[in-house]
C-alpha cells in the first residue's frame, strides 16, 4: 500500500503568479520557501497533515510531500443543473483559515489524497459543480423555479455546510446569474447529436487483445485507492462525533454503522495490488480494469459519505434516522465495491444502490 502515496521529487512549477488566481495549489520540493501570502502544507503517507508558514523553508522526510496554496478569494460560475446551462451560480470562496477545534484541517486532507502537481482553479471548480448537481440530484438540496427567500436560505446553509465538510472551503457570495448570453445552444445540439449513437444492426466486432493495462486505468486506481485509505479514518470520526438524542435504537444502529464503516477501513488497509490474483501470478487485464471499476464505484460512495457528514452537520433530531438509513446505502455500496476489488475471479457487476 506505502507504494501508492510515494511520489517523484519535482522542481516546484515557474507559475507561482498565477497562485491565487488561476492556481490554488502547486507542489514543493524540500528546501523550497513557502511564497509570500501562501501557506505550506506537508503531508506524509499516512495523510498526517502540518502547516508551514510564508516565507518559511521546507524540509521533507522521505516519506512527505509539500503543497504551498492561496487561500484566496476565488470567484468561478457554476451550473447547478446540467439540462439548464443558461442557469448558474456565481461562487465566491476562500480556505478556511485553521481551525483549532479540530486535528487536522479538510483543505489540507484534500491537497493530500486528491491533489496533483497542480490544483487548478477550474479543476477544483469542476469538483465543486460536481458535487452540488450530485446533491441537487439526489434532492438533498432543492433550488426551484421562482425560489423564496427561505428557500434560497435553506439551500446556502447546505450548500455552504457541503462545501466545508467536502472540501474545506468557506463561501464569501453565492447568487444566481444568467449566463445565456454565454451559452452557444446551437453547438450544445450538436454535440448531444453527435454523441447520440446511430441505430445499426450488431455487428461482429473483434477483440482485441491487450497484453498490459493501460496506466490510466492503473494511475486511477491508485488514486481512488489513496483517498479511500486516507479519508476513510476521517469520514469514521465525522460519524462518530454526530451528537444523538436520548434512546437506545438510533444508538446502537449508529454503532453498528460504524462497525462496519470499520472492516471497510480495514478491507483498504489490506487491499491487494492491482496486477496481482496471487504472489507471483498476474493478473489478467480485462480483470485489473474490472478491479479498477470497482475502486472508482468505491471512491464515488465515499464523495456521498462526504455529502452525508455535511447533512449531519445541520440535522435536527426527527432527521438522524432517515440520514442513517442513507448511511446504511451509502456504508453496503462501500463494502460491495472494496469486496469486488479485492476478487481475483470475475463477478456479475451490478450497479450501486
Amino acid at each position: 500500500m506505502i507504494g501508492l502515496f510515494r511520489r517523484q521529487a519535482k522542481a516546484t512549477p515557474p507559475d507561482i503568479l498565477a497562485l491565487g488566481t488561476a492556481t490554488l495549489a502547486l507542489r514543493m520540493d524540500s528546501g523550497c520557501t513557502v511564497p509570500k501570502g501562501c501557506i505550506g502544507v506537508v503531508a506524509d503517507t499516512g495523510g498526517h497533515t502540518r502547516r508551514v508558514g510564508e516565507a518559511s523553508r521546507i524540509i521533507l522526510a522521505d516519506i512527505e510531500t509539500a503543497f504551498c496554496f492561496h487561500p484566496g478569494p476565488y470567484g468561478v460560475d457554476l451550473l447547478p443543473f446540467a439540462a439548464a446551462p443558461e442557469l448558474g451560480l456565481r461562487l465566491s470562496f476562500a480556505v478556511d483559515g485553521p481551525d483549532p477545534r479540530v486535528a487536522q484541517q479538510r483543505f489540507d486532507l484534500y491537497l493530500a489524497s486528491e491533489a496533483g502537481d497542480t490544483l487548478g482553479l477550474g479543476d477544483f471548480a469542476a469538483a465543486i459543480e460536481a458535487a452540488l448537481q450530485q446533491e441537487l440530484a439526489l434532492g438533498h438540496l432543492e433550488l426551484p423555479p421562482c425560489t423564496t427567500l427561505d428557500e434560497w436560505n435553506a439551500f446556502r446553509a447546505g450548500f455552504n455546510q457541503l462545501l466545508y465538510t467536502r472540501f474545506g472551503i468557506s463561501v464569501d457570495d453565492c447568487i444566481l446569474v444568467d449566463l445565456g448570453e454565454r451559452v452557444d445552444y446551437a453547438a450544445l445540439l450538436l454535440a448531444c447529436a453527435v454523441s447520440m449513437p446511430e441505430v445499426r444492426a450488431p455487428q461482429p466486432q473483434p477483440q482485441p487483445i491487450c497484453s498490459a493495462v493501460p496506466f490510466d486505468a492503473a494511475a486511477a486506481d491508485a488514486k481512488a485507492l489513496r483517498r479511500l485509505f486516507l479519508e476513510l479514518p476521517c469520514v469514521m470520526h465525522g460519524l462518530r462525533m454526530a451528537v444523538l438524542p436520548p434512546g437506545q435504537a438510533l444508538f446502537q444502529q449508529h454503532m453498528a454503522l460504524l462497525q462496519r464503516l470499520d472492516n471497510v477501513s480495514l478491507s483498504v488497509n489490506t487491499m491487494p495490488a492491482l496486477a496481482l490474483a496471487a504472489p507471483g501470478d498476474t493478473l489478467p487485464a480485462d480483470r485489473q480494469l474490472a478491479r479498477t471499476r470497482h475502486s472508482l464505484r468505491a471512491s464515488a460512495a465515499l464523495d456521498e459519505a462526504w455529502a452525508l457528514l455535511a447533512r449531519l452537520g445541520l440535522a435536527a433530531d426527527g432527521d438522524l434516522a432517515p440520514l442513517f438509513d442513507d448511511a446504511d446505502r451509502i456504508i453496503a455500496n462501500l463494502e460491495y465495491a472494496c469486496a469486488a476489488r479485492r476478487v481475483a475471479v470475475l463477478v456479475p457487476e451490478s450497479e450501486p444502490a
